[in-house]
């Protein structure tokens, strides 16, 4: 499975990844670079509404527990848990940007492997 990302996100992905401090590329950070580089790039009028991307809501069920999560994928500085923005360069971040609902994607999350169904995406 190779992710989809369209070229603005690729862009503005790639300019944060390059402007970070070096103390904070991270482990995370050159996994998220890995996927850009991987993943099929497409124009932004191509892209499909249900495939997660930068401001996107998203809705993931945990294979094993049931338990749904939803989360907006941002840029770093505008993460916030509180009110459910996780940040691009997250571990569950970095897993889903570019797949689309209806996949089931392998996770290597803080809390050990998990398997996500993406139930929901909105754009």
């Amino acid at each position: 499975m190779k992710p989809i990302i369209t070229r603005t996100d690729y862009d503005t992905l790639r300019n944060t990844i390059m402007f970070l401090p070096p103390m904070q590329k991270t482990k995370e950070v050159q996994l998220l670079f890995e996927e850009l580089q991987s993943g099929d790039l497409i124009s932004d009028s191509e892209i499909k509404p249900d495939v997660i991307r930068l401001n996107s809501y998203f809705e993931v069920e945990d294979e094993k527990t049931k338990k749904v999560l939803g989360y907006t994928i941002t840029l770093p500085n505008d993460a916030n848990l509180k009110e459910k923005k996780i940040s691009v360069l997250s571990p569950l971040g970095i897993a889903l940007i570019g797949f689309s609902e209806g996949m089931l994607v392998d996770c290597a999350l803080p809390a050990g492997n998990k398997k996500l169904k993406i139930l929901k995406v909105e754009n």
